[in-house]
């Protein structure tokens, strides 16, 4: 697999007239579905991700999509034709509350921009949806909170997009690191070397192209003329939008550090970067960090490059496990292991078999049908888990100190970083505030 998330996405976008994909999904979900018992699905933000999930969910027999949702009227068009291509009519709604009112749906697939994604899943769970929500979760640690409480309090099955929680080498390699054979771990890097990514150039303020609903494109997010650098696949770069690298790559990567070590909150986060490729460009999310996380007798640590590929043990992604007997290395493409000179063998590397966004969508529809929770690959305590975790980094950039957590009262200790625990909401929204 192509290692850039950019030739990720155009891949995943063409899956749905794939040719033999459906003979890599369990036996149980092969065979031809009645009509009247496949799960009606509806996506929500179909430009990027959104669009590869509901493609790879389409490829099993037992769901069938129904509508779409885009604030965007071109890029709705645009799929609601591809699916007319392959003989799929689905309803085309510009506003997700419409859609939600459906209740012929069972399931939607929230791929919009993150400072959406904590309303449009609490919305679907109240009104009786299962979720599949892309990562990062939520774009803040309170919407983190309040999206596992309304998951618990609607009792829906909600899956978070961090797919390589179904990918057999992955689960693999951390079935190695919890065999105790590296001995003890003391540290493990986690990391994103994003060479392809290019300086973005500054542009004025214009108009939304036509067909965007603008405003609400921009939901709670701060008021601002439309820039189409803040727009689509570079929303990532803005704090009003995302979290930078930190939240997109590094959500995937530290949560498979996370998993390792078996961690839960770290005691303390520290964290030095800034925009050191493109001092000038116009995004506001650092392109170079590093974030050292401090817990009991381990650190995991997590760097960023943009704009060049020379990662640690020459990749441009990847989680290593350093343990005093050897190191494992693991990545999109396989996993390895480095030994100390004398203190164990060498384990040459195991290539990933399977397509892991297949698998993850797979899991999910398996699960809306049996209702055992429990089978969630990456339900909404890994997806809030992770997600936190990566805003804490982010929060220890922004605020250029030291912080350390206080996990009894689920908040830091310095003031300026508590003051970041919640994204800001406007233009009369407000952070949902579930109990379970």
């Amino acid at each position: 697999m192509n290692n850039s998330r950019r030739h990720f996405i155009k891949s995943a976008s063409t899956l749905i007239a794939g040719a033999g994909l459906v003979s890599a999904l369990p036996s149980t979900l092969k065979a031809a579905v009645a009509p009247s018992d496949r799960l009606n699905v509806a996506a929500i933000g179909i430009n990027g991700m959104g669009w590869a999930d509901l493609t790879s969910m389409l490829k099993n027999p037992a769901a069938q999509c129904v509508a779409l949702c885009d604030v965007d009227q071109n890029v709705l068009d645009k799929r609601v034709a591809e699916l007319a291509q392959k003989g799929i009519k689905v309803k085309a709604y510009t506003d997700y509350r419409k859609l939600l009112e459906d209740k012929n749906i069972d399931a939607v697939v929230i791929g919009t921009p993150d400072h959406w994604h904590c309303l449009q899943m609490t919305d679907a769970c109240a009104a009786g949806k299962d979720v599949y929500v892309e990562k990062p979760m939520g774009n803040s640690i309170i919407e983190c909170r309040s999206m596992v409480a309304a998951q618990q309090k609607y009792n829906r099955a909600v899956q978070v997009g961090q797919w390589q929680r179904s990918q057999q080498h992955f689960k693999d390699a951390i079935e190695f690191v919890h065999s105790g054979k590296l001995g003890q771990i003391r540290l493990v890097k986690a990391w994103a070397y994003m060479g392809w990514m290019k300086s973005i150039p500054v542009k004025p303020d214009g108009t939304p192209p036509p067909g965007v609903d603008y405003k609400a494109w921009l939901g709670p997010a701060t008021s601002r003329p439309f820039n189409e650098n803040r727009f689509h696949f570079n929303f990532r770069w803005y704090w009003d939008y995302a979290g930078g690298l930190m939240t997109d790559w590094g959500v995937h990567l530290l949560d498979y550090a996370l998993l390792g070590m078996q961690s839960a909150a770290p005691r303390s986060i520290m964290a030095a970067g800034g925009k050191f490729a493109y001092p000038d460009d116009a995004a506001e999310t650092p392109d170079t960090l590093t974030t050292v996380y401090e817990f009991d007798g381990y650190n995991i640590q997590w760097e960023q490059a943009i704009g060049i590929d020379g990662g640690p043990y020459g990749r441009d992604h990847g989680i290593a496990f350093i343990g005093n007997n050897g190191t494992l290395v693991l990545d999109r493409g396989g996993w390895e292991v480095i030994p100390e000179k004398g203190k164990m063998e060498a384990v040459p590397r195991q290539k990933s078999v399977d397509n892991g966004l297949d698998m993850h969508t797979t899991n999910f529809i398996e699960v809306i049908k049996s209702r055992n929770f429990a089978d969630l690959h990456a339900p909404v305590q890994v997806g809030a888990l992770v997600a936190t975790t990566a805003q804490m980094g982010n929060i220890a950039y922004r605020t250029g100190k030291k912080v350390y957590w206080d996990a009894a009262d689920g908040k830091f200790t310095d003031r300026d970083a508590n003051k970041l625990l919640a994204a800001a909401y406007h233009n009369g929204y407000k952070l949902p505030n579930i109990k379970a």
